[in-house]
């Protein structure tokens, strides 16, 4: 999913951004380094137990789901939750598993396609639906043979600014697979729309980068880089930037390290001041949800360099699970995720904010 980023305080959507809406992205010419800050949250929608995915769309409205319900929802900025349908054949794993991600396709108007990233009885898989006339339908599979686990899922999926799909997917707590190219676990995958390679991926099948541990946040700037987050294991959680074939460590490294052909972090956090799930880009900035860590950082972004990062909101609002930036406006939508098994809070206890950036 593309993030949209501001020209000036405001600006006027046109028609070459309609497409953009679709997948949340939005681009502009203006200079990366705008210094905004986040504002104050406001509360979007109540009531929601572990939001896991959120994608937009064209009409500015977005997709949500629920990780152990398996169900979708529409919300409207205004704060209108409405029921659309229940992904089929996802499966809990007791953990870190179920109805994850969700990504708009960028030709929604035409094709009426959003894709999901879930964990099934074999595995984990990513399916494309057809949402039309108010409802989910035509269940097809796209990707499967990715290895589930209890924890290390993965399970971000958006398009990117090429049109192609990209998807995080955790080692299943198998971290040998981390390092081999020929499996789809410890990976950013990269897609056609309809589940074949993307042309030029670098080993020839959905592998786009390796040496993943348990990576759920994706995003593009303004030039159309690539960053991520990941959740490291006891040391250190990571932003990295990302790079066709290139391999980011795990297991052998966590965190910076000197190992001959690993590709380090542009930053890094002690796993108790983050845990990081999201990340969305906006005006200069990665935004990172933290869950473990109970806040949002601020790390702003100056060509493929990450500058000294600043944390928000910490433990005001439990644990955070995805940000996103708002299609056309100067904000991010928030959620939180205090309802799962590390939270402190029952069904129905989590929340979708908004955030101005000032």
């Amino acid at each position: 999913m593309r993030n949209r980023i501001r020209s000036a305080r405001r600006f006027t959507l046109t028609a070459a951004t309609a497409t953009a809406l679709a997948t949340g992205f939005l681009l502009s010419t203006a200079d990366a380094g705008v210094a905004s800050e986040p504002g104050t949250p406001r509360t979007v929608s109540s009531g929601w137990s572990i939001p896991w995915g959120l994608s937009w769309l064209p009409d500015g409205s977005a997709l949500l789901t629920e990780r152990d319900s398996f169900e979708v929802y529409t919300l409207t900025q205004d704060g209108t939750k409405k029921r659309i349908g229940k992904v089929p054949d996802v499966v809990t794993t007791g953990g870190e598993g179920g109805l994850l991600s969700i990504a708009v396709s960028p030709s929604w108007k035409t094709d009426h396609y959003v894709y999901v990233m879930h964990s099934a009885p074999e595995g984990n898989r990513i399916a494309r639906m057809t949402f039309d006339d108010g409802g989910l339908s035509e269940y097809k599979v796209v990707v499967d043979g990715i290895r589930k686990n209890k924890y290390h899922n993965g399970g971000r999926i958006k398009f990117g600014p090429d049109g192609y799909l990209y998807a995080t997917t955790g080692e299943a707590q198998t971290p040998e697979l981390a390092q081999d190219t020929k499996s789809l676990n410890g990976k950013i995958l990269r897609l056609t729309p309809d589940g074949r390679p993307a042309p030029g991926n670098p080993f020839g099948n959905l592998v786009y980068s390796y040496g993943h541990r348990n990576p759920q946040g994706i995003t593009w700037d303004a030039q159309g880089r690539l960053w991520e987050g990941e959740l490291g294991d006891s040391k250190y959680d990571e932003l990295n930037l990302i790079e066709p074939g290139r391999n980011y460590g795990w297991p052998k490294c966590e965190g910076n390290c000197s190992t001959d052909g690993m590709t380090n972090p542009k930053r890094q956090w002690p796993v108790k001041e983050a845990s990081p799930s999201a990340v969305a880009y906006a005006d200069g900035a990665i935004y990172m949800a933290a869950l473990r860590g109970e806040r949002l950082w601020r790390i702003p972004v100056d060509g493929t360099n990450a500058g000294t990062p600043k944390a928000y909101y910490t433990n005001d609002y439990g644990r955070l699970r995805t940000v996103e930036s708002v299609p056309g406006r100067n904000a991010l939508w928030l959620t939180t995720t205090n309802a799962d098994s590390n939270g402190d809070g029952g069904p129905g206890s989590d929340r979708v904010f908004e955030i101005g950036l000032q």
